[in-house]
């Protein structure tokens, strides 16, 4: 729906030249209630202020979905990108509503609670810990850019559920007494994490931080450096299927398991050399395997690439409702 109504936007125009068009009452005489009701929502303002409306509080969302349904390691981001987006979402419906921050809005508060619900649903407590050993939210640059932002560790939420996830990791008491101290040497800059390198690069390195100067928290480290590395959603991983589907369908069942398998094989290892391929960040098949998959703002969408769209009429729709 957002992406169709993106469309809309976009060609809003044309839409409006085709209902004042005189070729119009050609189409207009199948069903002329019909007709008369899309002519008047295409040259209705409000109709035009409403899609504004629901694409501007909307686009926060669906690029925070865009962005975690790709295969980049975005594990340690989801937790800072959720807050944001919340932001985001709430100042764009209070811009309209002509509120203060302050004040009370119905229309938000529902608007909060469906995602808040589904941050409950899907959130982890590993999300917890990678957000809590990303180097970025301790430096000074994050911390200056909202007076409201504290470090990990001075959030009693989430050093709960870091502490229930170590429990996970840790067993074993002497273990967790171990990570424990090293978390707090990582916190307070002890040892090479006090060096001025490792304070000045905090924000701008995740995966290379770690490396370079985490050697003196080995249990920590090998945990942060699982972490900073993970993507969020297992989409990327279920594409193995697809290309499972591709390579034994109906016309080639007679493929036995372990060719199919090989072949499976051969074009997913062909698709990872792809991408170090100059071709594949540039030109007309640029990301030819991931086909909409990598994150994109609202803003750039010109076609209906990322919708999939059915007329089967044989689907039950009214579940959804």
């Amino acid at each position: 729906m957002i992406v169709m109504l993106k469309r809309f936007k976009l060609i809003k125009s044309g839409l409006q030249n085709m209902v004042i068009s005189e070729k119009w009452n050609i189409y207009r005489d199948d069903n002329l209630g019909r007709a008369r009701h899309v002519k008047e929502k295409l040259l209705d303002d409000c109709f035009w202020d409403s899609v504004d409306y629901i694409l501007a509080f909307t686009a926060p969302i669906y690029d925070m979905i865009r962005a975690c349904d790709t295969d980049r390691a975005c594990l340690h981001l989801i937790y800072d990108m959720w807050d944001a987006m919340i932001v985001k979402v709430k100042k764009a419906i209070y811009r309209k509503e002509g509120r203060r921050m302050e004040e009370s809005s119905s229309f938000y508060d529902v608007v909060h609670r469906i995602l808040v619900d589904r941050w409950t649903k899907n959130s982890t407590l590993l999300h917890c810990l990678a957000y809590a050993l990303n180097p970025k939210y301790y430096s000074q640059q994050w911390l200056q850019k909202d007076s409201s932002r504290v470090p990990p560790h001075m959030d009693l939420e989430l050093t709960q559920e870091r502490q229930k996830c170590l429990r996970r990791f840790f067993p074993s008491m002497e273990d967790r007494s171990r990570i424990s101290l090293e978390y707090a040497d990582f916190i307070s800059n002890s040892g090479t994490f006090g060096d001025f390198d490792a304070i000045n690069t905090q924000y701008t390195m995740a995966k290379s931080w770690w490396l370079l100067y985490g050697t003196i928290t080995p249990m920590l480290q090998k945990i942060a450096l699982r972490l900073v590395q993970q993507p969020s959603s297992s989409s990327c991983a279920e594409r193995n299927w697809s290309t499972y589907s591709f390579v034994h369908s109906i016309k080639r069942n007679k493929i036995t398991p372990k060719r199919a398998e090989d072949l499976v094989y051969v074009h997913s290892n062909l698709r990872l050399l792809s991408r170090k391929t100059p071709s594949y960040a540039q030109g007309a098949n640029q990301m030819w395997d991931i086909v909409g998959d990598t994150f994109d703002s609202l803003n750039d969408i010109g076609d209906l690439q990322f919708a999939s769209l059915s007329l089967d009429r044989g689907h039950d729709y009214s579940r959804w409702r």
